[in-house]
């Protein structure tokens, strides 16, 4: 219903023409893509995170179109540039896949360098470890796999109906929106519970899904691509101290340059909403280098970001959103203006 309702009123801006009347004031000076899965092939009937994953088909689209736009590809180094010299003779747009799935190497890699396009993937280092959590998964096949999932929330355990594809999700989205608000290592074990409840392997389900260390340095010898940090351990470093969000993004880079012999300078935080990434997290990514650290909070750039390049804006490449209307509608800033009061920086 929610994406029924964000396409009805992504519609009426498009086809009343008002996308065109905004753009010159709401397009900026570029934009920064985000993506997470590359795949090809339909979703199946319950796909909760299939929000998270486009086709490579879409993917060549988008390109084709941002080039026909006459927009530039750059990489994130040459974005930085522009935006703190204040250069806007020519927008520009990047691609950044999220989390290192090994579909970026395999199907997201062959549409880029088709189209000589750079690009960076952000990894945590404990995915490429295969040892991470990708719980958001996990939760998605127990469910699946499942006519009832039993949770056990603060208030007590509740039995949840999972028989039909409308139950399992209300069910994941009761307990996905639940995690995304407890404390981090609640939410952990929580996961971790059910996953031996039900028997779900989660270091071979992060080695199913993410790229290898070998995998990594294989993408990382493109010079199309750049290899970005997010972290160790995929945490809403928010919700963290100081020193261990510190360790986080610090222990994530100094992994990444372990195992490539390069040094990631730039960084993304893992959610990336207000809620997961705030002032001091973005104060702690600028004392430990980075060059820029993007967010989801939803924008294009404008030259005032030279002053906030680490809590950039990104706009996301949505699954349920795979139509060229939108990313025309996307590159004209328009929707991010309304979302956002008009204001250029939103870094609250």
């Amino acid at each position: 219903m929610k994406h029924e309702l964000m396409k009805t009123g992504l519609n009426a801006l498009y086809f009343s023409g008002t996308h065109r009347l905004l753009a010159p004031f709401t397009q900026g000076v570029g934009l920064i893509f985000m993506l997470h899965r590359v795949c090809p092939g339909h979703q199946p009937p319950f796909a909760p995170n299939g929000i998270l994953t486009v086709t490579p088909e879409f993917l060549d689209s988008v390109i084709g179109q941002v080039r026909a736009a006459g927009l530039d590809i750059v990489t994130l180094d040459e974005a930085r540039k522009r935006i703190v010299q204040g250069n806007a003779s020519r927008r520009f747009v990047c691609f950044t896949l999220d989390d290192g799935y090994r579909d970026n190497l395999e199907y997201a890699w062959p549409v880029f360098k088709r189209h000589a396009a750079p690009f960076t993937v952000y990894v945590p280092s404990d995915f490429a470890d295969g040892t991470g959590r990708l719980w958001w998964v996990a939760l998605e096949r127990i469910i699946a796999g499942n006519d009832t999932v039993e949770a056990e929330f603060d208030d007590g355990s509740q039995v949840l109906a999972s028989d039909t594809r409308g139950r399992k999700q209300e069910s994941f989205q009761r307990i996905y929106s639940w995690l995304r608000i407890v404390d981090e290592d609640r939410q952990r074990a929580f996961i971790d519970e059910l996953c031996g409840r039900h028997g779900l392997d989660q270091d071979a389900l992060c080695r199913e899904l993410i790229m290898s260390w070998d995998e990594v340095r294989e993408l990382d010898s493109d010079p199309l691509a750049t290899i970005g940090a997010h972290t160790a351990g995929h945490f809403g470093v928010a919700k963290l101290s100081a020193e261990r969000a510190l360790r986080e993004m610090k222990c994530g880079a100094d992994r990444i340059e372990a195992e490539t012999g390069r040094r990631p300078r730039h960084l993304s935080y893992p959610y990336g909403d207000a809620a997961s990434a705030g002032p001091r997290d973005f104060e702690l990514a600028a004392g430990l280098g980075f060059q820029t650290a993007v967010t989801t909070r939803k924008g294009v750039l404008f030259p005032e970001h030279g002053d906030h390049l680490m809590a950039l804006p990104r706009v996301s490449l949505n699954g349920a959103y795979q139509s060229l209307i939108y990313t025309r509608l996307y590159m004209t800033g328009a929707p991010f203006a309304l979302w956002n009061g008009f204001r250029k920086v939103n870094i609250g």
